[in-house]
This record gives structure tokens, sequence and C-alpha cells, in this order.
């Protein structure tokens, strides 16, 4: 274990076949206090982590897959079968660990008490290989300190966990950040690092699955928001303003205006406009079309998670891979 015997550590997967395999390999040396969990995988991913020496868990198709659910299962796997478990660290299995983030983040852990979550710089293996690679790449470049949330790959403390009850298994989307709102809740903090954490494989090539991410966030803005809307610590509303503004609101309104007088349709002309203070910032026009047509797609996904709640129905995971 490399001399931290009190962390575990947690690999979720589905389907992941060779990034699988590299995942776990850049965790070897803590497989003595590691799981991985499969959400039914119908390639080989449960035997590549068996013949690299590591624990299996492989859920039942019932309740449906979400990566809480994955997340809650590993944790609980950990602290049944270890004894003095401090901290967990969860990785995705499109995912490597840097060689030094869990002495860093342990670390920073041990000497910041009020901290329930930290962690680091996570970047795409790929950024070059589409706009879309790159575009996670910057989504996952935010400054050091304190933050509201994080995303999958996290160092946590076990007994914060606990307090906060793990993560909500019904969640398809943003179970992260939902849990990071009860944990601020409890006056815990959670902090980003600018240390070197993990390096991912997103993989997204297509236009289409550019999309179903973009639409699962949106579906994910809306959920979590309304679970804890009435908390001060509440997310995700500007997040959806923006959103139904830039996909509904604008066009409707510069749609409406062109009866009542056209040159007050000039409205319209704010989105060029945004797409040059989006490149500026991007420094490419694919990356500042796809950030302003993004809030189409997070539109549409707060939408269909409206729609299937008012019609009684549970959300479906959305897979993109």
């Amino acid at each position: 274990m490399g001399g931290r015997d009190n962390v575990g550590v947690v690999v979720i997967g589905r389907n992941e076949g060779p990034r699988l395999l590299q995942c776990l390999r850049s965790v070897q040396q803590f497989r003595s206090r590691a799981v991985y969990v499969d959400s039914g995988s119908s390639d080989d991913s449960t035997a590549i982590a068996r013949a690299q020496g590591f624990a299996v868990v492989s859920l039942d198709p019932w309740p449906p897959f979400t990566a809480a659910r994955a997340r809650n299962a590993g944790l609980a796997y950990l602290l049944e079968s270890y004894r003095g478990l401090s901290f967990v660290q969860f990785l995705d299995g499109d995912c490597l660990l840097q060689t030094n983030w869990i002495l860093t983040g342990t670390g920073f852990l041990e000497r910041n008490q009020q901290i329930a979550i930290v962690f680091g710089r996570r970047r795409e293996l790929y950024p070059e290989r589409s706009t879309f690679n790159a575009l996670c790449d910057d989504e996952w470049d935010g400054a050091a300190g304190e933050v509201c949330e994080c995303g999958g790959d996290i160092l946590a403390r076990v007994d914060a966990l606990r307090m906060a009850g793990g993560y909500r298994e019904h969640l398809i989307a943003g179970e992260e950040p939902e849990m990071c709102v009860r944990l601020r809740a409890l006056g815990l903090r959670i902090w980003r690092l600018s240390e070197e954490m993990s390096l991912h494989d997103a993989n997204l090539l297509t236009l289409r699955q550019w999309w179903r991410r973009t639409a699962r966030a949106g579906h994910a803005y809306m959920q979590v928001y309304l679970i804890h809307r009435t908390s001060q610590h509440t997310i995700w509303g500007r997040n959806l303003i923006r959103a139904f503004f830039w996909s509904m609101l604008l066009p409707a309104t510069a749609t409406a205006t062109i009866f009542i007088h056209p040159g007050i349709a000039a409205i319209g002309f704010v989105y060029p406009l945004q797409l040059i203070r989006l490149k500026r910032r991007q420094k490419s026009w694919a990356r500042a079309l796809y950030s302003l047509l993004g809030k189409f797609a997070e539109a549409q996904g707060a939408l269909n998670f409206l729609s299937r709640r008012m019609a009684g129905g549970k959300p479906i995971l959305i897979e993109y891979k």
C-alpha cells in the first residue's frame, strides 16, 4: 500500500475493456485494499479485474445501474473487508490515477480535518482527437481552492461519507455534486488542489455522443436543483437559467418581436456576439460553437427529466459511449 494502509480504492466501470486494464494498472500498488465494481458489463471487464488481482463486486441488474450505486457498493465492500480505513479514493474505470496523487491528497486531508473531499487536476488523455474531448479537458480545468462540487474521481474521508449517507443511488448523473450539497450542509468543505490527479479518456468522437453527455448534464442540473432548491447550499440554478435563456427564451423573444417591430428582432444578433466572447476565452471557434450549442442539449435534458417526472416515470440511464 505504499505506506498508506488507511486508504482504500474503489474503481467503477461498465464495458470499459482496455481502458479498465490501464486504469487498474495505475492503482496496482493499492490492490490489497481495492475493489472493482462492475455494472453489468457485457465485455470481459470482470475477468480483466480478477486477472489483475483485484476483488470484484458485480451488481445485480435491479435496482437499475447507476454510478452512485456502484460507488456505494464499493465503499460498503471495503468497510466490511478491511478495518482502519480513513480515506477512500474513487476512480472511474476510464481514468488513470497519477502516481503521487494519493500521497498528496491524504496528506492534505490529514492536515485539514474540516475537509471531506479533495480532488486535483483531471486531464483528458487525448484532447487533440476531437473538439468534444478538448471541451471535457476545459471542464476539468478549474481554479484551486474551496469549491461547491466535485466530479467522479475524488479522495474522500470515510467518516464524512458515513455522516452524509453516501451517494443517492437513484440519481443517474450528478450524484457527486448532490452529495457535496449534503456534506456542506453538515459544515464540511470540498477542496480542489492544483496537483495532478488523474487522466481521463472521454473518447467523445461524434456529435451524438457529445450531445447525449451534455443532455445528461442538463438532466442532472434539474434533478439535483429540485432536490435541494430550498437549501442555502443549493447548486445549478444558474446553470438552468443559462440553458433556458440561450435555448428557449432568447430565440422565442427574437421570433415574437418580428411581428412587433423588425428592428427589435435584431436581438438575435446576441448569438454571434456570444460566440465571439466564447472564442476569446476558449481560443477556438469550434469549441465556442459547441459551448453555445450545449445550452440547447442541457435544456433538452432538463425538460426530459421534468416530462418523465410529471408522467410518473423514473429516470433512465443515459449512456453516451
